[in-house]
C-alpha cells in the first residue's frame, strides 16, 4: 500500500522534477491532514513550497476516495498560478471567480461528477448570495479545505480582510469534520496565534525560518520626490532581468508608468483596476516587459521563480507587508535585488490605510439606521431579496428592503472605499447580512469595541515605527525583517546595504539631467477633473442629472512630485500666486484649448481661505487670454460643514453661495478655484452660473485633492 509520504514525494517530483524531495515539515503537514484529519497552520517563507502541501494532501486524500479540495484564495493572480501548479502536480484544477461566470455551472457539474480534484474560489464568490446558497452541498463533497494567505483572516494581519474572515468562519462551521490547511508566509507570532485560535484548539502549527538568502536588500533614503522617480528610471536601465516596481496607490502606478515609458523603458501599470491583468502577468513571467509598476494587487502568490528585482517607490506600512512583497523576488535565483526608496509622504498614506480598516462608530450607526428602515411587505416574489424585521407580524411594516452600497454612500456621505470596509466589518459582527440587491440589517445590536480597535491602532503604530526604522537603516535589513516577523532564528545577512555599505546603481543620487527630465515630464501632465453626473438624493433644492458643467483641469493631483515643494508652502497663508503657478495655469489652458469651445469670461470662485491667490490667477488668465474678468459669485454665512453627507454639503453650498445680482453671462465660462476635492463646490457654482446665462462651466483648480 502506498503511504502518504510516498504520494507526497511523487506529487512534488511531478511538479518540480525527479530530484525533488519533500521537506520534513511538508511530510508532517500532509500526514496530519491525511492520516489524522487535523487542522494545520503552515507559516513558512515564500518559495518554501506551501502549495506542495495541499497538492500532496489532495493527491493522497483522492487516492483514498475522499472528495475534492476547496482552496479559498484572495487574488485572481494567485489562483491562476495555483491552477497551473496543480496541473503540473498531476491534479485536475478549476476555478470559480468573477471572470468566468458563464462557466460556473459547467465547473460545478464537473465537480459533482468527480472530474475535478481542486476547486479554487475567491472570498468574493463566497459572499455572493446565490453562490453562498450552494455552499452546504458543495462542502458536503469536499475532502480538504485550504485557506491560502491565512493572515488575511486575522484582525492583526497586515492585509486583514473582514469578508475573508467572515466567510472563513462560515466554511469552518459548515465543515466541522473536514481537515483544514491554512498557509501564509507573512505572519508574526501574534497573527500566528490568532489564526490558529480561529482554526481551533487542536490546530497543528508548523513555523520555520523566514530568512531569504537569495535577496540582497537595500535602502536609498533622503531623496526628493523627483529624485526618487529619476533613481528608479536609472536603476531599471542597469538592473538585470525583469521585476516589479511597487507603489502605494493606483494613481501612483499610472503616474510612474507614464514617466518610465517616457524615459524609453518597457513597463506597464498593474493595479486592482487593470483589466488585462492576466496578460500583464504572463508578459512579466516570460520576460517580455522590463517591469510592472504595481500596487499590492500584484503580491500574494504571484509565481515567477526568476523575478530578478523588487523596487519599492514608497514604503509599505509594515515590515510584514514589505517582506510579503519582496518575497516575490529570487525564489529560484542565487541573487535578487530588493530596494526601498522611501518618501517623506509615506506616513500620511500609512495613516489613511490604518484608519480605513477601523470602523467609525458614528458612521456605523448611520449605516445601520439606513439598512434598518422597515417598509411594507414586498410580497412573495421579493421575499428572497428582503429580510423581515425581528418580531414584526406578517402584513405590517416589518420588511427590510436591501440597500446597495451606492445608495448607502449617497445617503451617509461615506466614501465608497471606506464604506465597503465598514459594511464588511458590520457583517463580521453579525449586524448586517448581504442579500440579493445589497445589505439588510439582522436586528442584532452592534457595539463598538473601543478596546479592541484602540489596541489595533497601537499595533499599527508600532508596525509603522518598525518600518520607519527599517527605512533609516537601523541595523541589518534582513535581520530586521526577521525580528519584525518573530522569526525563531534572526541573524545578520552580511549582504544588505547596511551590512556591506553598497547600493545598486545609480547609488545614493541619480543624475541631475534625469531629475530635470522628471520635473519637465510631470509638469507637462494634465490632471482631468471628471464632472459630477447626478445630484445626491434627499437634496430638496435640486435633483436628477447635473447639467452645465464640463470636464475640468488641475495643475497638480494629490502629492504630485513636480509640485510637492511648491504646494507645501502655497497654503500657509493667502497671497498672490507665484510666477511658476501662473505659468503652469497658462500651459494647462493652452493644452486644454484643443478640446474646448473658447470661454467668454473668467470667473473667480469666491473664497474665504485664499481670495488673493484665486484672484491673482483669474486676473492673470483673463489678461493673457484677453477675456473679461467677471465676479459673478459671492458667499455669505458659515462655510459648508466638513465630513457630512453629499446632500448636506450641497444644501450648505446652495444656502451660502449666490449669483451676484445683475450679472449676465453667455457661452462657456472658465471658473478658477484653489482646490477641488468633492467637486460639489464647483458643481453648485456651475448651477448658479448656468442660471446667470452660462452655457457651460469649465473648472480650473491649482490642486485636486484625493
Amino acid at each position: 500500500m502506498t503511504t502518504t509520504a510516498e504520494i507526497l514525494t511523487r506529487t512534488i517530483r511531478s511538479a518540480a522534477g525527479a530530484d525533488a524531495s519533500p521537506r520534513p515539515d511538508q511530510v508532517t503537514a500532509v500526514t496530519e491532514l491525511v492520516d489524522r484529519r487535523r487542522r494545520v497552520l503552515v507559516v513558512q517563507a515564500t518559495g518554501w513550497g506551501k502549495s506542495a502541501v495541499y497538492w500532496g494532501a489532495t493527491a493522497a486524500l483522492r487516492a483514498g476516495g475522499a472528495g475534492p479540495t476547496l482552496v479559498v484564495s484572495p487574488l485572481l493572480a494567485l489562483m491562476r498560478d495555483q491552477i497551473a501548479a496543480a496541473e503540473r502536480a498531476g491534479l485536475r484544477a478549476a476555478t470559480i471567480n468573477s471572470t468566468n461566470f458563464e462557466e460556473w455551472d459547467q465547473v460545478l457539474g464537473a465537480l459533482s461528477a468527480g472530474e475535478v480534484d481542486v476547486l479554487l474560489i475567491s472570498p468574493e464568490r463566497l459572499a455572493n448570495p446565490r453562490f453562498a446558497a450552494r455552499l452546504p452541498q458543495l462542502l458536503g463533497q469536499v475532502g480538504l479545505l485550504v485557506i491560502d494567505e491565512a493572515h488575511c483572516v486575522s484582525d492583526w494581519g497586515f492585509d486583514f480582510r473582514p469578508d475573508y474572515q467572515r466567510l472563513t468562519r462560515t466554511l469552518l462551521e459548515l465543515a466541522p469534520g473536514t481537515p483544514v490547511l491554512a498557509t501564509t508566509a507573512t505572519a508574526n507570532q501574534r497573527v500566528t496565534h490568532d489564526v490558529a485560535a480561529q482554526l481551533g484548539e487542536e490546530t497543528v502549527t508548523l513555523r520555520g525560518s523566514l530568512a531569504r538568502a537569495s535577496l540582497r536588500l537595500a535602502v536609498v533614503p533622503g531623496l526628493s520626490p523627483l529624485e526618487r522617480y529619476a533613481w528608479v528610471a536609472e536603476a531599471l536601465r542597469t538592473l538585470p532581468g525583469s521585476g516589479i516596481v511597487y507603489v502605494l496607490t493606483v494613481a501612483e502606478a499610472d503616474r510612474v508608468t507614464a514617466f518610465l515609458t517616457d524615459q524609453g523603458l518597457d513597463v506597464a501599470a498593474y493595479s486592482g483596476r487593470t483589466e488585462n491583468r492576466e496578460e500583464l502577468e504572463d508578459r512579466l513571467r516570460h520576460n517580455r516587459v522590463k517591469a510592472l509598476v504595481a500596487t499590492s494587487a500584484l503580491g500574494m502568490g504571484y509565481d515567477k521563480p526568476d523575478l530578478a528585482f523588487c523596487v519599492h517607490l514608497g514604503s509599505p506600512a509594515s515590515p510584514v507587508a514589505y517582506y510579503q512583497q519582496v518575497g516575490r523576488a529570487g525564489r529560484a535565483l542565487p541573487d535578487a535585488t530588493a530596494v526601498l526608496v522611501p518618501s517623506a509622504g509615506d506616513e500620511r498614506i500609512w495613516e489613511y490605510f490604518a484608519t480605513a480598516g477601523i470602523p467609525d462608530p458614528e458612521q456605523a450607526q448611520q449605516v445601520l439606521t439606513e439598512v434598518n428602515q422597515p417598509t411594507a411587505d414586498p410580497g412573495p416574489d421579493a421575499a428572497n431579496a428582503a429580510a423581515r424585521v425581528p418580531g414584526a407580524p406578517p402584513g405590517q411594516k416589518g420588511w427590510l428592503e436591501p440597500v446597495s452600497e451606492t445608495a448607502l454612500s449617497a445617503a451617509t456621505g461615506i466614501r465608497p472605499g471606506r464604506l465597503g470596509t465598514l459594511v464588511k466589518i458590520l457583517a463580521v459582527d453579525g449586524a448586517l447580512r448581504r442579500v440579493e440587491g445589497g445589505w439588510v440589517g439582522t436586528g442584532q445590536e452592534w457595539h463598538f469595541d473601543a478596546a479592541k480597535w484602540d489596541e489595533l491602532r497601537a499595533v499599527r503604530a508600532a508596525e509603522a515605527d518598525l518600518m520607519r526604522r527599517y527605512a533609516h537603516g537601523e541595523g541589518c535589513l534582513m535581520q530586521f525583517l526577521q525580528q519584525a516577523l518573530d522569526d525563531p532564528d534572526p541573524h545578520p545577512c552580511g549582504r544588505c546595504s547596511v551590512c556591506d555599505g553598497r547600493l545598486p546603481d545609480p547609488g545614493a543620487r541619480p543624475a541631475q539631467e534625469t531629475v530635470a527630465a522628471a520635473r519637465a515630464f510631470f509638469r507637462g501632465l494634465d490632471v482631468r477633473v471628471e464632472p459630477r453626473k447626478l445630484w445626491p438624493p434627499r437634496t430638496p433644492q435640486v435633483k436628477g442629472r447635473i447639467h452645465g458643467i464640463g470636464e475640468g483641469r488641475a495643475i497638480a493631483f494629490a502629492d504630485d512630485p513636480a509640485w510637492a515643494e511648491t504646494l507645501a508652502t502655497l497654503w500657509h497663508r493667502d497671497q498672490p500666486a507665484p510666477e511658476e503657478i501662473l505659468t503652469a495655469c497658462v500651459a494647462v489652458l493652452s493644452r486644454w484649448s484643443r478640446e474646448w469651445q473658447r470661454p467668454t469670461a473668467v470667473v473667480p470662485m469666491p473664497s474665504r481661505r485664499h481670495p488673493q491667490l484665486i484672484s491673482s490667477v483669474a486676473e492673470h488668465l483673463a489678461r493673457v487670454g484677453k477675456l473679461p474678468l467677471v465676479h459673478a459669485l459671492e458667499v455669505s454665512g458659515p462655510p459648508p460643514r466638513d465630513e457630512t453627507t453629499s446632500a448636506t454639503r450641497v444644501t450648505d453650498l446652495l444656502a451660502g453661495m449666490k449669483a451676484v445680482p445683475g450679472v449676465e453671462l453667455s457661452g462657456p465660462v472658465l471658473l478658477v478655484d484653489d482646490t477641488i476635492r468633492t467637486r460639489w463646490t464647483v458643481t453648485v457654482a456651475a448651477q448658479l452660473l448656468g442660471i446667470a446665462g452660462a452655457s457651460q462651466t469649465l473648472p480650473l483648480a491649482i490642486h485636486q485633492l484625493p
